[in-house]
């Protein structure tokens, strides 16, 4: 009998695995990186164990400090969660060395579907389908430009030890072939350690259709239905549901049959999710087999009623599998959406700062798999992933309505998030009739400009100048305050807005040039005010830091700064020719060099962060006079990268 589990990750996936593990009776022990001294999981696991420095290299990717912290604290197995040393076959290895249980398959089979290239031809020996391509044996960048042209345009670069999009290039025509077989080495090195690389036949406009498969350590195998997780943005998943609205009853028996034989195949135990492109006429192909528990596995519970952690270490225990095949019904439709701090109008390039308040929605059908809460900091070493937001409906429809209320209601003040992204996507007419493949976000959505609210209009600026002159008047004066008109400065982000502010017996009357507003406050407390709008009641969340105001009312959100009282100041926006870091990173490449004309959008400098490689662009024509970084080097967020002089 195992009796006290650890959990070798961090975030909403340490948080859920801890939940899950104490209703289960184990004792728990997480894991923690110096960043993370007082992050949620840290602190709801019974102990905890420093582990090393921010870098994942020092820390959560440590195999053998996460050991020696298993050993420290008697913990008898290892959850590894995903990402991180999830699918390290040699961390799996250590575990059973050491007499530790770890909690997913035999390393054996996470060597096998480790490599896209050995997974694939083994699953041709096994007779699942899978898609034409290249499977060489560490090739050359000759063979695979050779291989290339006996394929045909398009096809896909893939890195054989990839995941998540990483080291993923679609190539179009032969001119674009070397470079994107230099970038995906590159990214595939960065990411995995191992820049092998094979090619495929790219099946146009698929949909990506997963199957949750579960084994044990007696020859059983089951599959728990699919999920579609077409919606994707650079390969990696966005939006991801079950069932499928495109797969039909003989289809998901056929796909689940397949995953169910490439589990057996390679000798599998425990949770795994065999991953399928499936075309418009229904052909599916095997993609990959993840040997972990999944990011989007919670649509599956929610659609099954089963806990799949709780499955994993029923397997882990040595036990059969808690169902047979027949037993296993789905009921209803779940969504899920990954709540990003990160800007979508800026190319999603992530956020990082403090979360001043972080408050989910709540609701009948809702589910929020988070790792953070309110005053935590969102910083550049991990993922910037805040939270899971799941909706269960007894149908699709109802399923939608409810992710979009929750996205609607939930309060992130203090990054930028893709809140209203999420919530278009779900509210999307060809995404209702179930019609999104792949291509859909690029379809739909890469020339769109409104990825994130429109900018305050009156009406959000009249309620902006209400807390803001509150906030300059003592609450028992509030309402009695003098009849006053007041100028106001308030900066929106891309722009800067007048106002004049007249307040006059709680109701407040706001106007920008020819617009005017009013609004009355009935109530006002601390980060919440109550409003009457055109005689309709609300409550509205906001939260001050200094002169920056953060809101959410009307179903958005949004931010200004006061600058009523501050002195005029020189600027460095959009356009000013002083190129700054998105983010912090490192420098992977320098593309330009001083003297040379470049153009707005030309790409001068490539950065890379969390893992993924993101280029910093000229915001304005002219040349470069100065380059302040050069290969290699570690940079802050807005740190001065290029000058490009504009005058």
């Amino acid at each position: 009998m195992l009796k006290k589990l650890l959990i070798a990750n961090r975030g909403e996936i340490a948080v859920r695995i801890i939940r899950t593990a104490k209703a289960l009776g184990y004792r728990t022990v997480a894991v923690y990186s110096e960043a993370d001294a007082n992050a949620m999981h840290t602190e709801i696991a019974d102990e905890a164990v420093c582990i090393g420095p921010a870098q994942v290299a020092a820390s959560y990717l440590n195999a053998e400090a996460i050991l020696e912290a298993a050993r420290k604290t008697g913990a008898d197995c290892i959850h590894p969660g995903y990402g991180f040393l999830s699918e390290n076959a040699d961390f799996s290895k250590a575990c059973k060395e050491a007499g530790i249980v770890f909690v997913g398959p035999p390393a054996s089979a996470i060597e096998l579907m480790g490599s896209k290239r050995r997974s694939k031809i083994a699953m041709q020996k096994a007779g699942v389908p899978v898609v034409p391509g290249f499977e060489g044996d560490n090739a050359s960048d000759d063979q695979l430009s050779a291989a290339a042209a006996d394929l045909n345009y398009p096809l896909m670069i893939k890195a054989s030890a990839g995941g998540g999009g990483r080291g993923m290039r679609l190539v179009e025509s032969e001119a674009d072939l070397a470079d994107h077989i230099k970038r995906a080495r590159s990214e595939s090195k960065q990411a995995f350690g191992d820049d092998e690389l094979i090619l495929e036949k790219a099946v146009v406009e698929p949909r990506h259709v997963e199957i949750q498969v579960f084994a044990d350590q007696h020859g059983n195998a089951v599959y728990l239905g699919e999920r579609d997780c077409s919606v994707q943005r650079r390969h990696q998943k966005v939006v991801e549901e079950a069932p499928s609205p495109f797969v039909t009853p003989a289809l998901r028996v056929a796909m689940g049959e397949a995953a169910v034989k490439a589990a057996l195949a390679c000798n599998y135990q425990g949770a795994g999710t065999v991953e399928f492109l499936v075309d418009k006429d229904r052909n599916f192909y095997f993609l990959e087999m993840n040997t972990r528990l999944q990011v989007e596995h919670p649509v599956t519970e929610l659609i099954t009623g089963q806990d799949l952690v709780s499955w994993q270490m029923t397997v882990a225990e040595g036990l059969p599998l808690p169902l047979a095949q027949d037993d296993i019904e789905l009921k209803g439709h779940a969504i899920e959406v990954r709540l990003y701090a990160e800007d979508p109008s800026r190319g999603f390039t992530p956020q990082t700062g403090p979360l001043h308040i972080f408050k989910p929605a709540e609701g009948e059908g809702l589910r929020f798999d988070t790792g953070v809460r309110s005053g935590d900091e969102v910083t550049p070493h991990y993922d910037p992933m805040l939270a899971k937001v799941i909706a269960w409906g007894e149908n699709r429809d109802e399923a939608r309505r409810r992710l979009i209320r929750a996205l609607e209601d939930t309060t992130v003040f203090g990054v930028t998030t893709n809140r209203y992204f999420l919530s278009r996507i779900i509210a999307d007419k060809k995404f209702g009739a179930g019609q999104a493949t792949t291509a859909f976000l690029q379809q739909e959505f890469s020339e769109d400009p409104s990825l994130q609210p429109a900018k305050p209009d009156i009406r959000k600026l009249t309620l902006a100048a209400c807390v803001l002159v509150h906030g300059t008047v003592n609450e028992q004066a509030w309402s009695n305050a003098p009849t006053t008109i007041t100028p106001m400065k308030l900066d929106t982000g891309d722009s800067t807005v007048e106002l004049l502010v007249h307040n006059r017996n709680n109701v407040l009357f706001c106007r920008q040039g020819e617009q005017q507003h009013e609004m009355m406050i009935a109530s006002i407390e601390e980060n919440v005010v109550c409003i009457i709008d055109n005689g309709i009641r609300q409550r509205c969340q906001y939260h001050r830091d200094g002169e920056s105001l953060y809101l959410q009312a009307f179903g958005e959100s949004w931010s200004v700064t006061d600058l009523t009282h501050q002195p005029a100041s020189g600027s460095n926006g959009a356009g000013s020719g002083r190129i700054q870091a998105s983010m912090d990173g490192a420098i992977i490449d320098v593309l330009a060099e001083p003297g040379q004309t470049v153009r707005q959008g030309d790409t001068l400098v490539v950065l890379e962060a969390m893992k993924m490689e993101h280029p910093v662009k000229a915001d304005c024509d002219g040349v470069v006079s100065e380059i302040l970084t050069r290969k290699g080097d570690q940079v802050k967020r807005k740190q001065l990268l290029v000058e490009i002089p504009t005058h």
